[in-house]
């Protein structure tokens, strides 16, 4: 509907070629140069800040030729899970009785081909700490040419300060927890994304972008799906301007209201029911 209404060949804001935003293209870089020396990388923040579009990027390093990239998006595993899925990506057959030591073997094999391993951990929080205690143990014997990443919310780094997992914490080479954008990065964000497709950055107009900023509270993914919606609702409105009124349709969904006004709104409807 929006390609139609505005003659674009892509979809604005749902693209698969997103460039890295400053604090995400930071991480990036960090998390490359501590690679080279056996990395243990800690990426947090809470949802909606980038930390999908992190992970990836570094998926994306994976189709280089000096670059293996094994990544986990579902974490609610044993360690025996973790291991075997390590053991499917790494091509191996073997017992599971002799996989750790074969997982070893073959990271060798690859830094003696001259390449280097990232394993990327995504929603880490949810894994038990026994889970890490183990993971970190087994990445201790790993060659150096390697990057352990876990990336999770911002309840990760607690846990790990706690004393009793310091010999984790210990061991971590970089951290970074991404942060809410600013407006002037999320308008930036926008009119980049504008650009992307072929549109101008008057496609929102001045009032409507306020309310998208006042609307998302710096939360990248909010902002995403919330100019979305109102570029459908100005296509509904056969309209190529994105307005105040557009953008509102599309915040009167029931998503985009917090938990008190659904409280407030669930109250008043059983009150009335009564």
């Amino acid at each position: 509907m929006i390609k139609s209404t505005w003659g674009l060949t892509k979809e604005p804001f749902y693209r698969h070629d997103c460039a890295l935003l400053p604090q995400q293209s930071e991480a990036m870089e960090m998390i490359k140069i501590h690679a080279q020396h056996g990395g243990f990388s800690v990426i947090v923040g809470h949802p909606g800040l980038g930390k999908s579009v992190l992970r990836e990027h570094l998926e994306q390093r994976g189709k280089e030729r000096d670059t293996v990239v094994i990544s986990f998006t579902q974490t609610l595993h044993t360690y025996l899970h973790i291991l075997k899925q390590l053991a499917e990506s790494m091509q191996l057959s073997v017992a599971m009785k002799d996989v750790e030591k074969e997982l070893i073997l073959a990271a060798y094999r690859h830094v003696q081909a001259q390449k280097t391993l990232y394993v990327v951990i995504d929603e880490a929080h949810l894994l038990d700490i026994a889970i890490l205690r183990k993971l970190r143990l087994l990445f201790e014997r790993f060659p150096k040419k390697h990057n352990l990443v876990l990336l999770g919310h911002p309840e990760l780094l607690y846990r790990l300060s706690m004393m009793c997992n310091e010999d984790i914490k210990s061991r971590i080479s970089y951290s970074k927890q991404l942060l809410p954008l600013n407006d002037d990065e999320l308008t930036q964000f926008i009119i980049t994304e504008l650009a992307a497709v072929g549109l101008g950055a008057n496609t929102f107009d001045e009032a409507a972008i306020q309310v998208i900023l006042r609307a998302v509270q710096g939360n990248l993914r909010l902002c995403r799906n919330l100019c979305y919606a109102s570029l459908i609702a100005a296509s509904l409105d056969h309209q190529r301007l994105c307005m105040v009124a557009h953008v509102n349709a599309a915040l009167v969904q029931p998503h985009w209201r917090s938990h008190e006004a659904l409280l407030k709104q669930q109250v008043k409807t059983n009150g009335v029911t009564k």
